[in-house]
This record gives structure tokens, sequence and C-alpha cells, in this order.
């Protein structure tokens, strides 16, 4: 069935075949591929690298735009989506189910091209996420790997692939470039990780979101947990969604929400990257962190606000002892932080074996627990060897707060911050963390992130296989919604949220 064709049958958005075609066509999908009900006028070459382009049109200024034309102009423009009109679920399964029936026809060049489908994902770092929350919840057969254009602030999961943390070119030159880059990169596998927040249901306003709270889009409420679960609580809301990156607490989720604030208000201010770098920083300073003792009550650091336990290994919760000092915490999956900073580092051998540590593994179900005491703090990450204060590597954390003396304190997954409030009387808020499973990303060879299955990396004592017993996920007891990342079904943008926000 797979013929070859003169690539002059397709159109690729130029007049006449020129010396970019050859390139061009091992990123080309027809039409009949992309539209369920069109059919093939004939069978062209498979090509080597498909792609699925999806681009925030409204991230990193005008330049999602700028790169949504460029690739349109290369490629053919019905495998490029702006992500501002059509959402990456729809879209995925429309594909995936005309690919499954075209397989089921006998069509040998569907069957081939979905082994080597691609996903190119252009936008920040909530944009990234809300893609693979959708790949990771429609659960493919062949999930397809990821690639990140990075387009937004702090581009942490770029850079922790190798895709760089500035904001790409968008002529023609550059696009061919970038793709030539994924056509050779390797994939490698990453964890995701589930979160959990449980508190009292308001008195007034709706569940979804609870009034005046703003939630980062990835986080969804559920009116119940599940029969058999003890968060399950007569008046609370339950909120669920996952994180790839990281989740934080305190002095640095304060400053993140101080820059969305205030992007929010003055979007005009903010279409330039050095100039929302800038912004961040002087946010950090005028907020008082670098002297954080005068200007931040201890009440309102990590110890003060909460009991944080950690479970190593299955069914033992653990006490984690933090310092009276640390007022930000950072639970870490991936070797990139705050515009590409690693606050766990490489821990040396003799803190391996007295401690039990490893390196920052993206796919060993672990998380890093790394804490922060100010500014100051944070600036050591800048040195080469530089670390923030190293607390544990866990599978699961739990944060358990009681009234206390503070009313509030600032949350943020993968760069999106809110307020979170804390208890007023003889309640609790509580958040957890656990592993919930892995997804396929597209890495440039030398990047920073380290796979425990690389044989070059030296063996360590937790170098192990995830505990399958301790995800939840896979006890047919649970509601369906222990079984989602936070996508798909559940995981949808409201029509009246900006996605620029997502940069």
């Amino acid at each position: 069935m797979n013929k070859s064709i003169p690539v002059a049958i397709m159109d690729i958005g130029t007049t006449s075949v020129d010396l970019d075609s050859h390139k061009i066509k091992q990123f080309y999908i027809p039409n009949y591929i992309l539209e369920p009900d069109s059919e093939p006028d004939s069978w062209p070459d498979i090509p080597e690298c498909p792609v699925l382009v999806f681009i925030n049109s409204r991230s990193g200024g005008q330049l999602g735009g700028e790169l949504l034309i460029t690739y349109r102009s290369i490629l053919n423009n019905k495998q490029v989506f702006d992500l501002g009109e059509e959402s990456p679920d729809s879209v995925l399964r429309r594909i995936f189910l005309n690919l499954e029936r075209l397989k089921n026809n006998g069509d040998e060049f569907a069957q081939e091209l979905k082994k080597k489908l691609k996903i190119i994902v252009a936008g920040g770092d909530g944009t990234a996420g809300w893609l693979l929350g959708v790949v990771s919840d429609l659960k493919f057969s062949q999930p397809p790997p990821i690639a990140t254009v990075p387009l937004g602030t702090g581009n942490n999961l770029p850079f922790a692939f190798g895709w760089g943390k500035k904001n790409p070119g968008t002529d023609r030159g550059s696009v061919l470039s970038f793709l030539d880059q994924v056509q050779k990169a390797k994939e490698m596998k990453i964890d995701s990780w589930h979160i959990l927040m449980r508190m009292r249901a308001p008195k007034e306003g709706s569940c979804d979101p609870i009034a005046p709270l703003e939630l980062p889009h990835s986080l969804h409420a559920f009116n119940r947990v599940s029969a058999t679960d003890d968060l399950n609580v007569d008046g609370c809301h339950t909120f669920r969604g996952g994180f790839w990156n990281y989740f934080s607490m305190g002095m640095d989720a304060q400053v993140s929400y101080a820059f969305h604030t205030e992007r929010k208000l003055n979007p005009e201010k903010f279409k330039n990257q050095l100039v929302n770098q800038s912004t961040y920083a002087k946010l950090g300073c005028s907020q008082g962190w670098f002297l954080a003792p005068i200007f931040h009550p201890s009440s309102r650091n990590i110890a003060q606000l909460c009991k944080v336990k950690i479970m190593k290994r299955h069914g033992d919760w653990q006490d984690l002892n933090i310092p009276h000092s640390i007022r930000s915490i950072v639970c870490l999956n991936l070797p990139s932080f705050s515009g590409g900073l690693n606050p766990w580092g490489t821990p040396s051998s003799n803190k391996r074996r007295d401690r039990d540590l490893t390196p920052p593994f993206v796919d060993d179900g672990l998380l890093e627990i790394v804490g922060f005491r100010d500014a100051w703090h944070g600036l050591v990450l800048l040195a080469p060897s530089g670390h923030g204060t190293r607390l544990a590597q866990t599978h699961r954390i739990r944060f358990e707060f009681h009234k206390g003396g503070a009313n509030e304190t600032y949350m943020r997954i993968d760069g999106e911050p809110w307020k979170q409030p804390l208890p007023v009387d003889d309640e609790t808020v509580v958040v957890e963390i656990s592993h919930l499973g892995q997804v396929k990303m597209l890495a440039v060879e030398d990047c920073r992130s380290r796979s425990i299955l690389d044989p070059s990396v030296p063996s360590s004592p937790m170098n192990q296989e995830v505990d399958e017993r301790d995800s939840d996920y896979e006890d047919d007891s649970v509601g369906e919604e222990w079984k989602k990342f936070g996508a798909a079904d559940t995981f949808k943008i409201p029509d009246e949220v900006d996605i620029s926000r997502l940069s």
C-alpha cells in the first residue's frame, strides 16, 4: 500500500520544491490523516519524523503568533494547531481515533506514521504541562514523545531537556533547525506527580474554584475523594491535579504570585522575556526576601506553618525535620527551577553513603525536597556546585496545616502560583503529593536531565524501580478521579481564562 510519490503532491507552503523539500517531507502529515472525512489522493512516502505542532499564540508576546505563521508556512497548516482556538485533548482524540480506524482498514501508512509520531508544544511551562497532562490521561497504547519550545518566562521544562530557556527565533531557518533537532532527539521517560488538596468548604461561593481562590488550571474540584479514603471528610472540598517539574511553597511562590498579579493587571508591560525576568528580580528585592528575618515573621516559616511527613517506603509515614529558618520548600522532579537553576545539585559520595541520597534522576519515582532560608540562600545556586538545603528524597509527601500564626501562604505548581487560605478554626488543610506515572519526552543528547536507566550513570543504593504498591491509581476500589492526572475530560481550560497566563 506504501508507494513512493514525488513531494510535489504536497502543499508545503511554497510554490516549488526547493532545497528544503526533502527535509520538510520528513515531518509532513497529509490531510487524510488529520481529517477523518477526507481520502488520500495518492500515497506519499512515510515520513521519518511526523509531527503535530501545538502553539500557544499568546505566549512570548508576539513570538507565539509569529511562530504559528512560520510553522504553517513550512508544514501542512492542518498539522499546526493554535491552542487559543482548539484544545489539545479534542485534537488528539480526533487524530488518534482516525489513525486507529485507518489501521483497522489495512492502511499501512497510517500504522507506520502512528509509530513515528512526535509532538511539539510551544509555550510556557504551563502550556507544556497542559499537553503532557492530556497525553498522560488519554492513555494511548503508543503515546507520542513530546518536545518543548521555550516561549515563557522561566522555561524550566525546555531547559531541563536541552531545548534552551531563551525564546527561539521565529524565522524559517530557526524553525527548520529546531525540526532537525527534534528528528535527532532521544526519548526519555519522566515521572508525573499527583497532588491532592483538601480544605473546608466555603460558607459562601461556589466549589470550583473556591471564591476568591484562583487556583492553577491543573487543580480541579471534586466533592468527594472515594468511599474508602480517609481524606473523604464531610464538609470539605477536594482538589486534584498534577505536575511535572515542581511544587513549591513560601517565599519563591509569593514573589511569583506578585509577578503574575502585576502581569494580569498590566499585560502590555510583559511582552518581552528580558523585561519579565528583570521585573521578577525586582519583585524579589522589593518584598524583602533579602532581609527576611526583619520583614517576614517567623510564623511564615515552613516549620511553623505546617507539619510535613514523607513516605520512603509503602505505608510508612515519617515526620520530616525542617530547620526553623527555612522559608521556602521545593518538591522537585526535574533539575531545573526558577529559570534553569538546580536546587538539589549532585550529592557527594559521602552524602550518598551517609544520607542515602542520589543525583536528581527524572524517572526514579522520587521527589527531591529542598529548603531555602532567604533570597541570599537562593543565590548560592548560581555557583557551580551550589545547592539548597537538602531535606529528603521521597515517593510521597504530605503537608498538614493547622490554625496558627498565618492566615494564608503562597503555593506554586510548575510556575503557576496562588494564595492559599490557611485554617482559622479547628480544621486542617492537607496537601499531599504522590507518584502517578510516566510520560515520554524528547531530549537533546547532552541535556542536564538524567535517567536512572542510563548505563553511564553510577549505580546507587536507591537505583530501583518504583514500588508499584505505592500507587493508589491501580486500585479498582478508588474513583475515576484518582486515575486521572487532571487532563482529558477533567483538564479543561475554561473559556474565560486567558491562556497567556500559562506562559
